[in-house]
Formats: structure tokens, C-alpha cells, sequence
């Protein structure tokens, strides 16, 4: 999946979930350690405990942040 983030650095990210597991996730821009150690750490989990994990998380002022922006990818995975 490409989701087309909203109001953060990152201006896309890709992410690959294989029967409810993370298998890949690769940000667009934004902060490159920050974004690498996020997709490092994510594969293996299950989508589910991703989204409890990261949904709501704020950067600054911005009302959302790469991870929230993530999280509502993988809600869009789910849905699907």
C-alpha cells in the first residue's frame, strides 16, 4: 500500500502486511533515523498492536505525526 500522508515531514509512506503482520514499512522523506528505526522496529508486529501503539502520537503542533499518519494507514489496511 502507498498512503499519501497529511501534515508531516514524510509526505508518503509504503507499507507491506502479510495475513495481519507488518512485513515492511518505508517512509518518504521526513526525518531518516527516525523513520528507519520506526519501520525497523514495526516488522513482525501485528497491524493491530501497531495501530494501539502509535494512534494519537502529536509531533509538535502539527496534530499528527509520522507514526499517527501510519496508524491510519494500517486502519485503511484493515478495512480493505
Amino acid at each position: 500500500m502507498h498512503y499519501q500522508t497529511k501534515g508531516t515531514c514524510a509526505k508518503e509512506i509504503h507499507v507491506e502486511v502479510d495475513h495481519g503482520v507488518i512485513r515492511s514499512v518505508e517512509f518518504v522523506l521526513g526525518c531518516p533515523g527516525f523513520t528507519q528505526a520506526l519501520s525497523r522496529l514495526l516488522v513482525g508486529i501485528r497491524v493491530e498492536d501497531a495501530i494501539a501503539r502509535l494512534k494519537g502520537i502529536q509531533c509538535l503542533d502539527k496534530g499528527t505525526s509520522c507514526p499517527d499518519q501510519l496508524a491510519l494507514a494500517l486502519m485503511q489496511i484493515q478495512e480493505a
